[in-house]
């Protein structure tokens, strides 16, 4: 078995990008972009995200998916879907709700690293422009989360829509094309630089 410091992902749609009818068990999206990166630096990687989940769906199954592989470093991309639910026929997660069980999920690690990704995104109508307010309470979350933890965040709201040109990225506003997901894999490669040169415990 392999004692090369372990990557692990975690989120929704975003990071699962059919992870699990990828051979490699990476899916198609930034975590296959930032794999062959980490494995040249040492470092193992496995993808666990599932496509349409929440926070507290993550919850449900953090146990056997995580947990059970005990990482050392964990990177999470969570909230797009508590923002989008609601306009799409779903239920209204409140902030508290998202916060507390992110919170839950930090807890069963308490000896892991974490990587904390911003939910972003990138309008592609008027309507989705709407739910700026409720997007940028999930993002205050992950900020708060990531100070608490003294842990890297990646800015993706703010560094995803800075490049201008919001179609090219993310057709549909939410779901990253491979430009999209380079641009993703790029900006945490910049912001991770630091933790991984930290020596694993």
């Amino acid at each position: 078995m392999s004692t090369a410091p372990l990557v692990l992902f975690a989120g929704d749609s975003i990071t699962d990008c059919d992870r699990r009818t990828d051979p490699e068990g990476l899916g198609d999206g930034y975590v296959r972009v930032l794999a062959p990166i980490l494995a040249a630096e040492g470092f193992r990687v496995l993808n666990r995200g599932v496509s349409g989940d929440s926070a507290h769906d993550m919850t449900k199954r953090w146990e056997a998916d995580v947990v059970a592989e005990a990482p050392d470093v964990v990177s999470i991309l969570v909230g797009i879907n508590e923002v989008w639910r609601p306009h799409n026929g779903g239920v209204h997660t409140p902030t508290a709700d998202y916060e507390a069980d992110y919170r839950h999920l930090l807890e069963r690690l308490p000896n892991a690293r974490f990587v904390f990704i911003e939910p972003f995104l990138l309008p592609a109508n008027e309507g989705q422009r709407t739910w700026r307010g409720d997007l940028e309470d999930k993002i205050a979350v992950v900020r708060r989360l990531a100070a608490e933890h003294r842990a890297p965040v990646l800015p993706a709201d703010a560094a995803l829509n800075a490049l201008g040109d919001a179609p090219a990225l993310a057709p549909d506003g939410v779901h990253p094309n491979a430009n999209g997901h380079t641009a993703l894999a790029n900006l945490w490669i910049a912001e991770t630089a630091a933790l991984r040169k930290e020596p694993t415990p």
